[in-house]
């Protein structure tokens, strides 16, 4: 099995956040970025058998569908304050 470089993972996992989500450059990089932060890949580059293709297609869905969920959260959110607020 081939591992990749930690970088080279975070590439991959960006690019497949382009092409199967047809995000922009900047959009899938910054969603790669706050997962960073977030420590999401930590283990990602203390264990190099995490540095897989196979696993970069499953966190590029990952951090996709989770970014799905906080916006529709968020939608929900400003929903219901909207709805308080009216007569």
């Amino acid at each position: 099995m081939t591992y990749l470089t930690y970088e080279a993972y975070l590439d991959e996992v960006t690019t497949l956040l382009t092409e199967l989500y047809d995000l922009d450059d900047d959009a899938a990089i910054k969603l790669v970025m706050d997962a960073q932060e977030a420590d999401y890949f930590s283990a990602h580059d203390d264990h190099e058998e995490m540095r897989t293709l196979e696993r970069a297609k499953e966190d590029a869905v990952a951090l996709q569908t989770a970014k799905q969920n906080r916006n529709q959260t968020q939608q929900k959110q400003q929903q219901r304050v909207k709805a308080k607020k009216r007569p």
